[in-house]
């Protein structure tokens, strides 16, 4: 008899992964790595303020060698002139992470930027995380029923 075969559960990356691949193809991105890792690849301060949008590959007519790209960036109006400035280093930094002369220059595309602002979450009520510590008497471990404490308070607050 041939058992099932079992399935373990997958990190949700691969799934978003594949799923987001075919889309930022379109894009012309050929991984999603540049995206996902655009903070690393730019530096924090750079990518505070600017998001990659596409890549936009040139058309070749002679096969032989592929010509540079142009990488389009979503910036922030008020910091798009330091970007423009920039553009030496993140070019470098971007052709260092893929490992060759992938991209040959970056257009700008002035544009409040994707990402949403986390808000803030409002502090852990200690009374009840302490109220329902003390109604977990079975659990004997001080630490983890602290921690179930903290735990019930946070999804009682959510």
């Amino acid at each position: 008899m041939n058992k099932p075969a079992r399935s373990f559960p997958r990190p949700l990356s691969e799934l978003v992964g594949a799923a987001l691949s075919e889309g930022l193809a379109r894009q012309g991105f050929a991984s999603t790595e540049l995206i996902t890792r655009w903070a690393e690849i730019a530096g924090a301060e750079i990518a505070a303020h600017s998001e990659p949008m596409k890549i936009q590959w040139p058309r070749s007519t002679d096969g032989d060698s592929p010509e540079p790209a142009t990488l389009v960036l979503r910036v922030e109006g008020p910091v798009a002139l330091e970007i423009q400035h920039l553009s030496a280093v993140i070019l470098e930094r971007v052709n260092r992470f893929f490992g060759w002369q992938a991209i040959g220059r970056i257009a700008l595309r002035q544009a409040p930027l994707r990402r949403k602002e986390r808000r803030s979450r409002p502090a852990l009520d200690t009374n009840a995380a302490e109220q329902i510590a003390a109604s977990l008497p079975e659990v004997a471990d001080e630490e983890l029923r602290e921690a179930l404490g903290r735990l019930g308070a946070a999804i009682k607050r959510n």
